[in-house]
């Protein structure tokens, strides 16, 4: 069989295929970051079972009841595969209220140490506004290499304010409420009030945060 010139046919390269290129991990959502729904059972059990040990029977009963509690919470955080800091961290903040009690006597000093936490954070927050250098601001700047002179841009600095604001009115409503219910001698509400003002208010103040920051990447960062 004779081919006829410019008849004969190229072979074909081989075209290696592509890598694929790895696929990046989804980033945690912001509840999922703060604990998920667990998270916000975990750090509510432990109150609610101190007023209710403290209302059955004694302050030390209370005490005892409340740190098995965050120690089997912090256990079985661990086995669920979380974050020793995440999980460990309740049992630190239990610990600290349920010392604070053992030596003053007084089962509401069980809220004094978010009492004081609210209160320094309403005036770190009231502070750096008052400065003019919003915290929300400062620590979007921190994370992104402290290069950027997003204080000079007006709209970024307005977006941390109100994000800071927002922080700082959610300190202040804390603190508020629950001195109030401190200085009443008021434990069960002061349970409710840890309770209905931590994480559903936490939440709030950080939507807030993250369109600040989002805000300020869209100006101030510039994709290649």
């Amino acid at each position: 069989m004779t081919f006829l010139e410019g008849d004969r046919s190229t072979p074909q390269e081989t075209v290696a295929p592509l890598a694929s290129a790895p696929v990046p991990e989804p980033k945690p959502t912001m509840l999922e970051s703060m604990g998920g729904p667990a998270g916000f059972v975990y750090s509510t059990i432990p109150v609610v079972v101190f007023v209710v040990g403290d209302s059955l029977g004694t302050t030390a009963v209370a005490i005892s009841v409340a740190m098995a509690t965050g120690v089997v919470l912090t256990v079985v955080r661990l086995l669920r595969g979380e974050r020793f800091a995440s999980a460990v961290g309740g049992l630190v903040g239990v610990a600290f209220a349920a010392g604070i009690v053992a030596l003053t006597g007084s089962a509401k000093d069980f809220f004094l140490l978010g009492i004081w936490a609210a209160l320094a954070g309403f005036l770190a927050a009231l502070g750096s506004l008052l400065v003019r250098r919003p915290l929300t601001g400062v620590a979007w700047n921190l994370l992104h290499g402290g290069k950027h002179a997003w204080r000079e841009d007006a709209v970024v600095l307005r977006a941390h304010d109100i994000a800071t604001l927002a922080a700082a009115i959610v300190f202040g409503g804390r603190f508020v409420v629950k001195q109030w219910l401190y200085v009443h001698d008021f434990t069960g509400w002061l349970a409710f009030a840890k309770v209905a003002m931590g994480t559903p208010l936490t939440i709030v103040a950080a939507l807030v945060a993250a369109w600040a920051f989002r805000r300020s990447s869209q100006r101030l960062i510039r994709e290649p």
